[in-house]
């Protein structure tokens, strides 16, 4: 949780590594094909989110602040797709395509985590409090589901169109089918 400059800094970093991003020349913000400079953008909007709305000050030039970086994030979550919720994710967050990605806002993902396009994490249906809770180092595959009160250990991948809905408490396991079944050991270099 960011709750200081340091902390936001750290995941700051930690995020734009996940993502391969070196530095950001002028000549990224004048190319239209540019699919990561907006990825980017918007984790960048989510972090500031989480950093200004978990310190609790109550001036009004940080009032200001909150409102304007919330109607950013608001933008940039309808323009890529996303429906993330802040808080949800640890450091190191990459996300690989845009396009529609729902995440329940009580859901605890931990650090990096890899995640596609057309990925949905929610609650069990009717049941809000119920939602999963995801390790360190785990891959999220495109069409992934991911529901109920569940837990996936650290370093699991979730393969493509995948229908989680049962724990998974062994680490470095491949999840894949509807339902998801265990399928093997997960290889290093599925999750880099």
């Amino acid at each position: 949780m960011i709750n200081s400059k340091k902390t936001y800094s750290f995941y700051l970093n930690e995020d734009k590594k996940a993502l391969g991003i070196k530095k950001l020349p002028l000549m990224l913000f004048f190319n239209p094909f540019d699919i990561d400079l907006e990825i980017w953008l918007f984790q960048k909007a989510l972090r500031k989110c989480e950093y200004l709305y978990n310190v609790d000050k109550k001036t009004f030039f940080w009032k200001l602040q909150k409102f304007i970086a919330a109607r950013r994030f608001k933008r940039l979550s309808c323009k890529l797709g996303f429906t993330i919720a802040p808080n949800s994710f640890g450091p190191g967050l990459r996300i690989v395509h845009r396009g529609t990605i729902v995440v329940n806002g009580q859901c605890k993902i931990g650090a990096n985590c890899t995640i596609n396009a057309c990925v949905n994490i929610g609650a069990k249906a009717g049941f809000d409090e119920q939602v999963p809770k995801i390790g360190n180092n785990v891959y999220i595959g495109p069409g992934a589901k991911i529901f109920g009160d569940i837990i996936i250990a650290d370093g699991c991948a979730i393969g493509a169109n995948a229908v989680v809905n049962k724990s998974c408490s062994k680490p470095n396991l491949i999840l894949v089918g509807v339902p998801a079944i265990e399928k093997g050991k997960v290889s290093i270099s599925l999750l880099k």
